[in-house]
This record gives C-alpha cells, structure tokens and sequence, in this order.
C-alpha cells in the first residue's frame, strides 16, 4: 500500500485539503494519506519547500509527495512530477522541488522529472484557480496506483529551482542563515552541527546577541535564557527557553548568523 503526502499553504477552513483528499481516494482508494503541513504561509515557496525536504526523507521507498504552494496557478507554470531517488513529488515548477533535486545529485540518486501535459491523468474539468484538487491531486493518486512517472508527461531537465541561502566560510568560521521559524519561535538555521567541530567553544552572533556554546537540548539552560542547540535535523538552532526566540529577539527568517570556532 503506498503512501501519499500532502504539504500546502491552504490551512484547514475552507476544505480545500478534505477536497483533494476525496479526488485522491476516488483514484487510488487504498492510498495511505499522511499531512505534512498545511499551514505553510500564503505563497511561501520557500518555507513550503524547506518543509516538505526535511520531512519527506523519513517516508517510506516509493512515497508520493503532492505539494502545492502555487502562486503562478493558471499561469503558463508547468506542473511537474519527479522521482527523486526512491521518493516521487509531484508539484509546480515553481522551485519547490529545490532542496530535494540538490540533495539527489548531490548524492547521485536517480533524478527523472516530467512535464505533466497528459491530460487524460487529471480530472476532465480543469479550472485555472484549483491545480491541487484538479491536477496535482490526481496525478499523485494514479503514480500511487501504480501508473509510470513517463506515462504522466513529458521528460525535462530544466526544472525552475529556488536561490536558496547557503553557509558561507569565513576567517572566523561560517556565516548562515536564518531559514526554519518553528511554531515555537526556534529558529533553526542552515549550518549543520556536523560543521562545527567544537561545539562547547563555538560562538554566535545573531542581531547583537552572542551565544557561547551550542547545547544538545533546550534543558541545559534556563528558563528565559538565548541559546543555541541542535535542531531535530542536525542542523544549529537559535532558541529561548520555553520562549520564543522570534519574537523575545526580533529573529526574521534571512536573519544572519555569525558563527566562530575555538572563541
């Protein structure tokens, strides 16, 4: 039984999610539905790509992951679906695929992407406001039934892909980037702790705040206290103790952090 993901910017109101959920099991009735997130900010590619990369990578081989940040909807975007690895999307081209296409030629994976000009793969009314329930929707439940990636459309290898910040080596030690904001208010940077080979005598900067020490878990401080700790993906996070970071801080995503080494 495959299992399907839905990640999008369409909240829970409108039953917008329950809709293509209904079109899905239409298709492919014994897909198993999982939510990653539908509460990515309005047109926040970004954050919806950042999302769906770091979750994706726990499902099991042969997911299918539907995603629709979509501001260009019923413009000339193409929708697009790829098998990235042992994982498939399907989304628009819009660079939400970005994260996930990096990391598998970064690690040599197989990478086929298609255009989705089929339309006998959607349903027969299309209209220009609603992809997600109209294409998106049921082309992920015929790959989760078992229709081929190349029978879904035609083969590209020129995928629109996001700028997305990047750790940048200084003198001193690196320079991120503030990219994840949680529900909490941690603020989870893109420098992975595997960087950093002292992590008790590292030192951050961040908005004229400095932190000495990065700390494996929020406990080992105290409460109120600016800290920064491993996040649940390896990567360094800025933190306050049973706080919020974003708004004790001001923290903003883009937001630069200094770190160095041996300080």
């Amino acid at each position: 039984m495959t299992t399907l993901s839905l990640t999008t910017d369409f909240g829970n109101l409108n039953g917008f999610v329950g809709t293509m959920k209904g079109v899905i099991w239409g298709i492919a009735p014994d897909v198993k539905i999982a939510d990653i997130s539908h509460e990515i900010p309005a047109q926040d590619i970004r954050t919806g790509s950042i999302a769906l990369w770091r979750a994706s990578a726990y499902f099991p081989a042969g997911s299918v992951h539907v995603a629709v940040i979509d501001p260009g909807v019923g413009t000339k975007r193409r929708a697009i679906a790829a098998k990235l690895g042992d994982q498939y999307y399907v989304l628009p081209d819009n660079g939400l695929i970005t994260p996930m296409l990096e990391d598998a030629e970064a690690s040599g994976v197989e990478v086929r992407i298609v255009h989705l000009d089929k339309p006998e793969y959607w349903l027969s009314r299309v209209f220009t406001t609603f992809h997600g329930r109209d294409i998106f929707a049921p082309v992920g439940a015929h790959l989760a039934a078992g229709v081929p990636l190349e029978m879904l459309g035609t083969v590209i290898d020129d995928s629109v892909r996001l700028p997305l910040p990047k750790p940048v080596k200084t003198e001193e030690g690196i320079e991120g980037s503030i990219v994840v904001i949680d529900v909490f208010g941690n603020c989870s940077t893109n420098v992975r702790v595997s960087e950093l080979s002292d992590l008790e005598n590292a030192t951050l900067t961040i908005g004229g705040q400095v932190i000495r020490g990065v700390l494996p878990s929020y406990g080992h401080a105290k409460i109120g206290d600016l800290v920064a700790v491993t996040d649940s993906e390896g990567f360094i996070e800025v933190a306050v103790v049973n706080g919020s970071a974003a708004k004790t801080h001001g923290i903003k995503l883009d937001d630069k952090v200094g770190i160095r080494f041996n300080a």
